[in-house]
C-alpha cells in the first residue's frame, strides 16, 4: 500500500525512518532540557519580581533581558548565530547533536514566559495564607504556585511542545536532519511530492497526539465538580 500511495517514499523508506527518528530525538532531548530550564526561569521571574516572594530587581532584570533578547531573534537566524557556540559545546553544528543547543535557546525563552503567565494566575490570597502559616520560599513555590497551576502549566507545556515540533523541522532545513531536511532534500529537491505529503502526515499525527495528551492531562488535573454534593441543610 505504501508503494502504491507513496512510490518515491517507498524508494527512500529507510532514510525516511531514520529522519523520523532524528526528529523525535531532537524533540525529546531538547524538549526535556527546555522544560527544566523554562520552569526554573519562569519560577525565578515570579519569585524575584517587584511584588514576588523574594523581590530582587537585579536578577529579575537580567533574566528578563536574556529571555527578551533570544525571543526577539528569528529561529533561522538564531541557528546561524549560535554555530560557533554550538561547535564549542557539542563539537558539531550539524545533525541531531548540533541542533539540540539552538533548539534549547529557541524554546526556553518562550516557555519561561508561558510559565510566568501560568504562575501569575495563582490567587495571591492563597500565597499569603500559606505564608501566614509559616511556609517558606520553597513551600510557597511548590505547595502553592506550582501545585495550584498544574493544569495551566500542562496547557502551556503542550503549546510549547507543538511549537518545538515546528522548530525541529526548521532546524532540518539548515542541516540538522529530521523530517524538515528530508522533505526539502528528497521532496522538494527531487520534486517528489508524495514525500512532502508523507512528512506532513507524520508531523500532523505527532502534533495531534501531543495536543490530545496535553488536553487529557489538563482536564484530569483540573478540580471541577460537575455535580456538587448538597449539604445536609439543603437536603
Amino acid at each position: 500500500m505504501i508503494e502504491q500511495l507513496f512510490p518515491n517514499l517507498y524508494a527512500y523508506w529507510f532514510k525516511f525512518l531514520k529522519n523520523c527518528t532524528a526528529t523525535f530525538q531532537m524533540f525529546a532531548v531538547s524538549g526535556s532540557i527546555s522544560f527544566v530550564l523554562g520552569m526554573v526561569f519562569g519560577v525565578l521571574l515570579i519569585v524575584t519580581k517587584r511584588d514576588g516572594i523574594k523581590p530582587n530587581t537585579v536578577i529579575y532584570t537580567l533574566v528578563s533581558i536574556f529571555i527578551n533578547l533570544f525571543r526577539s531573534i528569528p529561529f533561522v537566524i538564531l541557528l546561524v548565530f549560535l554555530i560557533p557556540f554550538t561547535r564549542a559545546v557539542a563539537g558539531t553544528a550539524i545533525g541531531v547533536k548540533g541542533a539540540i543547543i539552538p533548539l534549547i535557546f529557541g524554546t526556553v525563552p518562550f516557555f519561561s514566559r508561558q510559565v510566568e503567565t501560568a504562575l501569575e494566575n495563582v490567587d495571591a490570597g492563597k500565597a499569603e495564607a500559606a505564608r501566614s502559616m509559616g511556609s517558606g520560599t520553597a513551600g510557597l513555590i511548590f505547595r502553592v504556585y506550582l501545585h495550584e497551576s498544574v493544569p495551566e502549566l500542562i496547557r502551556v507545556t503542550t503549546i510549547t511542545a507543538i511549537s518545538l515540533v515546528g522548530l525541529t523541522t526548521m532546524a532540518g532545513a539548515v542541516g540538522a536532519g529530521g523530517l524538515g531536511d528530508f522533505a526539502i532534500n528528497y521532496g522538494q529537491g527531487l520534486n517528489h511530492q508524495d514525500i512532502i505529503y508523507a512528512c506532513i502526515v507524520v508531523l500532523l499525527l505527532f502534533i495531534c497526539a501531543v495536543q490530545a495528551a496535553g488536553s487529557f492531562l489538563a482536564k484530569k488535573t483540573t478540580n471541577r465538580e460537575l455535580f456538587p454534593k448538597k449539604n445536609k441543610l439543603e437536603a
